[in-house]
C-alpha cells in the first residue's frame, strides 16, 4: 500500500508503530526533505500541531548521504542547522536495522536526542523520536 502525510496523521500509534516495524530500513536518503511532526497521532489535533511546528519550528531535513550527515531546517526562515550523523543501525524500538540520525555528538542543542526512520514508500520515510531513551513522538519525511 502507498502512504501520504495526510495518511500517517490519520493513524493511532499502534498503527504508525505497525507500520515501522513492518517496514525496510530503505536507502540512506539524499537532498532536502519536507518534514511533518506526527504529534498525538489518532486525534483531532494532530494535523493543527504539525501545522504549527512546520510554520514555526522544523520544516524538514538536508542529507548528504556521501558524508553521512544532515543538517535540519529549522525557523521559519528555514535555517540549515543543527547537525546529524547519519548511519544505519538496530532501531531502539525492535532491534531491526533502520537509519539512525545520531545528534550525540555533533549537537551541543540536541546531544540527548536520536531520531530512526525506514522508508516506507517511493520518497516518504517513517520517523521515530528519541530523548535519550524515552520516545517522544513521529515524523514523516518527503523527498521530492
Amino acid at each position: 500500500m502507498a502512504y501520504d502525510v495526510p495518511q500517517l496523521l490519520q493513524m493511532s500509534q499502534a498503527q504508525l508503530d505497525e507500520l515501522f516495524t513492518s517496514s525496510p530500513a530503505g536507502e540512506i536518503p539524499n537532498g532536502e526533505a519536507e518534514g511533518t511532526a506526527i504529534i498525538a497521532p489518532g486525534t483531532t489535533y494532530t494535523h493543527e500541531i504539525a501545522s504549527l511546528i512546520n510554520h514555526f519550528g522544523w520544516q524538514g531535513k538536508n542529507f548528504d548521504a556521501q558524508k553521512g550527515v544532515l543538517k535540519n531546517r529549522i525557523l521559519s526562515l528555514g535555517l540549515n542547522a543543527i547537525l546529524a550523523k547519519v548511519y544505519k543501525g538496530p532501531s531502539w524500538l525492535d532491534g531491526k536495522e533502520c537509519i539512525v540520525l545520531d545528534y550525540s555528538e555533533t549537537s551541543l542543542v540536541a546531544h540527548w536526542i536520536r531520531d530512526e526512520i525506514r522508508q516506507i514508500g517511493p520518497g516518504l520515510y517513517l520517523g521515530k523520536v528519541y530523548w535519550g531513551k524515552k520516545r517522544l513522538i513521529d515524523f514523516a519525511l518527503t523527498f521530492k
